[in-house]
């Protein structure tokens, strides 16, 4: 923070001490200040030189300097406003006045610029020595061993006994469903509150989704809601093909109680664990607990390729056939021959070099995201009408994003939250909006949690992210949580 102390001046200063105080602060920029210590007006170098070109004398004082209105803001104003206005006058340093017209500080374009962002790549060292070792060997096609060492070393990892690098978490969704039987007609269950790639899947395959509601101990798929859905449907003379149990943020759903559900009707669950690599449900890590389970590694996530997914299974020949499909399934023959239709899903030997990197720093991304949200939760621990995504005592969440809902007792909303951190450079966003909410999905059938009460609608209503990278420092969490204190504070 810039001492204004040390480039105050008056209009008795002479033109050379001006200069020295120029000279050795390097700023650029003083603060001339009249008898009342309110501003004046700001001088540059080019105003004395401008001066001693029109005649002045090194031991003449500023007094010869016009009286202008220079350029200011408010303290009330957003670091937005203030980019805008040093960007419209083509300047990097704006003082700050208060309502008594005296200088409280100068910002400084080089530290008030600087956005937070939500969730950022954290990229290591051990990355680039895989990615370089695959141009070495000049490992660039689509498979090499990156993507074999890729698959055992996550596999071994969450234990799970096979694996498939793909192109992207989406991708291993839509593999996922083919491999489960879901076809044209069918219908599938999946969790409502998710990002629509969770969904989307299910209309690829020809498949109609019916969307289930949440609940409150975990926010993740609503075991009443999941059974009144199969109670309704096995009623009506059908079952879903599958089950998607999504593990929102971060989260393990409750997979026992959901998996006595499913198994009770005989239909397999997809684990979209895209949000929840390194988590754990009961000790064993999510993902691994349905009959087949997802990986995302998108630029968002807790570790990340720039780009992939991952499919996980305990069933040998589920994984030989995702690999199959994933490859434009090809016929073992000496020419291109093909029975079926397959895809271009598979994972780069370079992203998966990328991957094997990130793997080696999980548990560190895990502890400091968990970290975030403590400082988050520590922070506003006093502050009623914030209650932050809980997290039952069967759960270890990897917290990939700090999420929490707002209560209107505060006098702000979450949107108006969200567009106030934005004024200040700062990145939130709302919770997802629930696919049953989604004008895409609007025939969809939709079960809530209770007859009357839709969580997720709820929590979408009244949700927000906030930034939650592991890369972030002190610094950047102080202002995020400084900027939420006075965002609530003034409702």
């Amino acid at each position: 923070m810039i001492d204004l102390k040390n480039i105050s001046v008056s209009r008795s200063t002479t033109l050379r001490e001006a200069l020295l105080v120029l000279n050795n602060t390097a700023i650029g920029l003083l603060l001339l200040l009249d008898a009342n210590q309110q501003l004046d007006r700001t001088v540059t170098d080019g105003d004395i030189r401008r001066l001693l070109l029109d005649g002045a004398q090194l031991d003449d004082t500023l007094d010869k300097l016009a009286q202008i209105s220079s350029l200011t803001i408010s303290k009330s104003a957003s670091r937005r406003e203030a980019l805008d206005l040093m960007n419209q006058h083509v300047i990097n340093h704006l003082p700050v006045v208060d309502e008594d017209g005296k200088t409280v500080d100068l910002l400084d374009r080089r530290e008030i610029d600087e956005q937070i962002l939500l969730s950022t790549p954290h990229m290591g060292s051990t990355e680039r020595e895989f990615v370089e070792e695959a141009f070495r060997t000049n490992w660039i096609a689509p498979l090499g061993p990156n993507v074999d060492a890729f698959e055992n070393e996550l596999a071994e990892l969450v234990g799970s006994q096979h694996a498939a690098a793909l192109s992207s978490g989406t991708a291993a969704i839509h593999l996922g469903l083919q491999l489960l039987g879901v076809g044209a007609g069918d219908k599938v269950f999946c969790s409502t509150l998710t990002f629509s790639a969770s969904a989307n899947p299910i209309v690829y395959q020809g498949a109609q989704p019916v969307f289930i509601d949440s609940d409150d101990v975990s926010w993740n798929m609503s075991p009443v809601a999941l059974k009144r859905a199969f109670v309704a449907a096995n009623r009506e003379g059908w079952l879903p093909k599958a089950v998607i149990v999504v593990n929102l943020y971060g989260q393990s759903a409750d997979m026992d109680t959901l998996q006595e559900i499913c198994d009770e009707y005989d239909v397999p669950i997809l684990e979209d664990a895209a949000e929840s690599l390194g988590a754990y449900y009961k000790g064993r890590a999510s993902g691994t607990m349905g009959k087949i389970g997802i990986y995302s590694f998108n630029g968002n996530k807790i570790i990340t390729t720039s780009g992939g997914g991952m499919l996980v299974s305990d069933d040998a020949e589920l994984v030989r056939r995702a690999r199959f499909l994933a490859t434009q399934a090809r016929d073992p023959a000496p020419h291109y021959q093909h029975s079926v239709i397959g895809y271009n899903y598979r994972m780069s030997n370079i992203l998966a070099g990328v991957g094997r990197g990130q793997l080696k720093v999980l548990k560190e991304r895990v502890e400091a995201r968990r970290a975030v949200f403590q400082a988050y939760q520590e922070a506003f621990s006093g502050v009623e009408g914030i209650r932050w995504m809980p997290e039952p005592e069967w759960s270890h969440s990897n917290r990939w994003l700090t999420t929490c809902t707002i209560d209107s007792s505060l006098g702000i909303t979450s949107e108006e939250l969200i567009k106030k951190l934005a004024q200040e450079l700062i990145e939130a966003r709302p919770v997802w909006k629930p696919m049953h909410l989604q004008p895409v999905f609007a025939h969809c059938a939709y079960f809530p949690h209770d007859e009357t009460i839709s969580i997720a609608d709820d929590i979408f209503a009244r949700g927000i992210c906030l930034p939650s990278g592991s890369n972030m420092n002190a610094h950047h969490q102080d202002r995020v949580i400084e900027t939420l204190k006075l965002a609530l504070e003034r409702g």
